[in-house]
């Protein structure tokens, strides 16, 4: 069957961006630091103003050579604008619903609590630094991770030399909170 006659599903598109995050657990608010809400809205707005209306002018001037079928600017073009399109709605459906925290005002605080900067080290006398953050900013190269991970649950509520309990699949671990920093206001 011709790909024209095929209707893709929204939702599908959607959940096929935000695969790579975890979910918002249900009942629960999509927490952000104002600096994730700030790329995010950067991003949209990048896409909006600048690649879209580049690809609209690619994806328009090749229509007007002609033949369609095997042009391959016009398709490569048709492709990426859906790509686009679906990143516009992905984020614009994140940003409404974004619950922005700013983690300043926590500063000086030796609790955990959104994000903070944890440094922690685990039975293994292994030492870690992770900043607690929302789900649509996780960077676990970078030490950014998100607030609904088993670690930043452990961690939540607990003070500078608490030692906190995880489970993770190869058993329990404890890990001992060494220091806690946020952001100055």
């Amino acid at each position: 069957m011709n790909k024209a006659f095929v209707k893709e599903s929204d939702n599908d598109d959607d959940e096929e961006l935000g695969a790579a995050l975890p979910a918002i657990p249900a009942g629960a608010k999509n927490y952000i630091t104002p600096q994730g809400y700030q790329q995010m809205k950067d991003e949209l707005l990048h896409l909006i103003d600048v690649e879209r209306p580049e690809i609209v002018r690619i994806v328009h001037w090749a229509a007007s050579n002609g033949d369609r079928s095997e042009n391959g600017d016009y398709l490569y073009g048709k492709k990426r604008m859906r790509e686009i399109d679906r990143r516009i709605r992905f984020l614009t459906k994140r940003l409404d619903i974004a619950e922005v925290v700013d983690p300043s005002a926590h500063h000086g605080s030796d609790q955990v609590f959104f994000g903070a900067t944890v440094v922690y080290e685990n039975k293994s006398g292994d030492e870690t630094s992770v900043t607690i953050v929302g789900i649509d900013e996780i960077d676990p190269l970078n030490g950014k991770i998100s607030w609904i991970s088993p670690v930043a649950r452990a961690l939540t509520k607990a003070r500078t030399g608490d030692i906190v309990t995880l489970h993770t699949p190869a058993g329990i671990d404890e890990l001992e909170i060494l220091d806690v920093r946020y952001p100055a206001k």
